[in-house]
């Protein structure tokens, strides 16, 4: 996947085993977030920042996707129930939680880190790829003051402008993918 060409389609399960793909969401903008509840990166922002990012932007239309592609054989790795009760009970909103343990979809999007986060607009184009925002730490008290690139890239969409800066350095955890 490359920013400014169509994002790649793809199929996974959610945590329920119902099958989803990247097309359902067609003419809508989507956010996908690479996910995985036991990296210190992610734990920050899922003090509030990240279900708080949710649901704006469910409120815009845009559909959220949270992927873990997690190994099995990983210690991090949860199991669909598992997963989903986390999401849960943090109280997140995104349209759907899938799984990606073989990984396929994380190599798809070259997806390194949790949260790795990614934006296509209503015409299924790739806008911006990165870091959730620019300060890489896994302490909740620097994101007041931190620079949320995945608002940003909201922003510009909602107003019809290119996406000011469609690539930044993501930061986070490493995907622990099969190998």
């Amino acid at each position: 996947a490359a920013v400014g060409q169509a994002a790649p389609d793809f199929k996974l399960a959610d945590t329920a085993g119902r099958t989803r793909s990247l097309s359902e969401w067609r003419g809508r903008p989507v956010v996908l977030e690479w996910n995985n509840p036991g990296c210190p990166f992610v734990r920050k922002h899922y003090q509030g920042n990240m279900q708080a990012l949710q649901k704006e932007a469910a409120a815009q239309g845009v559909a959220w996707l949270a992927i873990n592609s997690t190994e099995t054989g990983s210690a991090d790795y949860l199991t669909p129930p598992q997963l989903a009760r986390w999401m849960q009970d943090k109280q997140a909103a995104p349209a759907a939680t899938l799984m990606d343990e073989d990984g396929t979809v994380g190599r798809l999007y070259a997806a390194r880190v949790t949260p790795h986060m990614y934006v296509i607009d209503a015409r299924g184009v790739l806008v911006y790829a990165g870091g959730i925002d620019n300060i890489a730490s896994a302490r909740a008290e620097d994101i007041p003051r931190a620079t949320n690139h995945v608002r940003a890239a909201l922003a510009d969409l909602k107003a019809g402008r290119p996406v000011a800066q469609a690539m930044t350095s993501a930061y986070g955890c490493s995907i622990k993918y099969k190998v």
